[in-house]
């Protein structure tokens, strides 16, 4: 992950209206040229349908979301919209409109004097990207005088057929050393310190293994419902929309074995081998659950079936809690615990690594508090950073024990963390694809999950909005205290 140097591009985006583009990529490419580190050398042609759009009126809705998102001050000028954003219409999406756009990335290269380099980024919904490949193929845009990459946000199909079929028409034309699946949570620094932190610190890599290690919980908690979602989500639910990417990607960081060298193919194999080692899923191991009106942040918060945009009597799931094994020598016997649901009392994502207690209690003659295990937590979001759970004596007598942290946060020790998004937009200019996923990943997520996508062959349980799910994922999670997470993680 050192620094690369960025070859002059065209940085092609598809779907350049979309909400995506809006809040999240435009502000991320502002962020990096005002920040020097795009050098001068990207230019941005958005791509969309719509016909009334052109070079001015593209850049005036840019400069409009970037208002928005703070980056530049009302009544101030912006030359970056000026100099580096440009607007092609693609009409229909017929054939000629993929001719035209190709003669006017040719016509842009030669205005600007780049040398044929090309990011095409398709910021559209998963049923869109067939079409817009291939028609993309068809006019040759798949090869360049320079390197060209295409960047595919998730989700990358919708279950392991729809994946599998996404692949072999975007391998028509591009090879996977050009494709960059995105997941965004993978550019969060936490995430990435998630390897380094075993690497450069001696005293943990040595104890990452059964020997140790009770379990892994890895939570993704959002404290509101649905929203605006409600015609994607009730399709997906949370195992297509959460489990399936983020937190089996944060699962296979956690638990791989560490590369034989610290670059893209070497890390991404040890994160394929953790998803073969996966045992088969067994319903005894998966709660679902949905959110009915509760309270949450001082609001009352209606029910997920209360949503008139949700078909009556829907099974989708806004709840999931899974316990899966990895059998290979380093955590046979080990449980990971992914869970994440809508509408919980707190927005967190967490990795919390339960040690051993230790075997024998010296302690217990003296009648003390019993031993609580040492819990190593890393914070992706939002408070990001780590916290090592200890016990201490506390003072005078009898003998009794409490529960300390060291604790570490990057707001407090570094200048603002940088957003996922400018990460991994910085890596996909230097072809760096350490933190993208590839082929056999998602290929091996899907088929992990595939026997349970059957809506209705699991039960789904109920749980009021502001709790921390259902009462049965209590039990099966073997918390002893439900709310533990917000007392570890304040």
């Amino acid at each position: 992950m050192s620094a690369k140097q960025i070859d002059s591009h065209l940085f092609v985006i598809l779907g350049a209206t979309s909400d995506l583009m809006r809040r999240k990529l435009l502000p991320a490419l502002y962020h990096l040229n005002a920040t020097h580190q795009l050098q001068g050398k990207c230019h941005v042609l958005g791509i969309s349908r719509s016909p009334k759009l052109n070079d001015e009126l593209f850049r005036e809705l840019a400069h409009q979301a970037l208002l928005e998102a703070g980056l530049i001050k009302p009544g101030k000028s912006d030359s970056w919209c000026r100099g580096c954003l440009f607007f092609q219409s693609l009409g229909e999406g017929k054939k000629e409109d993929f001719f035209n756009l190709a003669a006017r990335i040719h016509s842009l290269e030669q205005e600007l004097g780049l040398p044929g380099n090309r990011v095409f980024y398709l910021a559209l919904p998963t049923a869109a990207i067939p079409d817009i490949v291939n028609g993309l193929g068809q006019v040759g845009l798949h090869k360049s005088p320079g390197w060209t990459r295409m960047v595919v946000e998730k989700p990358f199909g919708y279950d392991l057929k729809s994946a599998q079929q996404l692949d072999r028409i975007i391998h028509r034309y591009f090879r996977e050393n050009q494709i960059y699946r995105i997941d965004h949570y993978l550019g969060k620094e936490t995430v990435q310190n998630l390897l380094v932190f075993r690497v450069a610190n001696a005293i943990f890599e040595p104890l990452w293994n059964r020997n140790h290690i009770k379990s892994v919980q890895i939570t993704v908690a959002e404290n509101q419902g649905v929203e605006h979602r409600t015609a994607y989500y009730d399709r997906a639910g949370a195992l297509r929309d959460m489990v399936q990417n983020h937190l089996t990607q944060l699962l296979t960081l956690t638990a791989m074995e560490l590369p034989v060298a610290f670059e893209a193919d070497a890390i991404r194999d040890e994160k394929a081998k953790i998803l073969r080692s996966i045992s088969p899923i067994q319903p005894s191991q998966v709660i679902f659950g949905q959110y009915t009106r509760g309270h949450n942040l001082d609001q009352v918060v209606s029910g997920y079936l209360e949503d008139p945009d949700v078909p009556p009597g829907s099974s989708t799931e806004t709840f999931v809690a899974l316990k899966l094994f990895i059998e290979n020598w380093r955590w046979q016997g080990v449980p990971f615990y992914l869970v994440t649901g809508k509408a919980l009392p707190e927005r967190l994502t967490s990795i919390a690594v339960t040690f051993l207690c230790p075997p024998v209690s010296v302690l217990q003659p003296y009648n003390c508090c019993k031993m609580t295990s040492n819990v190593l937590v890393f914070t992706i979001q939002p408070d990001e950073g780590f916290d090592l759970h200890f016990e201490v004596k506390m003072p005078g007598l009898p003998l009794d024990l409490e529960t300390q942290r060291l604790r570490f946060r990057y707001s407090e020790a570094f200048a603002p963390l940088a957003d996922a998004y400018q990460t991994l937009l910085l890596d996909i200019m230097t072809g760096d694809q350490t933190l993208f996923v590839r082929t056999d990943e998602v290929e091996g997520a899907w088929r992990l999950y595939a026997p349970l996508l059957n809506k209705g062959a699991i039960p789904i349980h109920p749980y009021p909005a502001g709790s921390w799910g259902p009462s049965e994922a209590q039990q099966f999670m073997e918390w002893s205290d439900p709310t533990w997470l917000s007392k570890c993680c304040p």
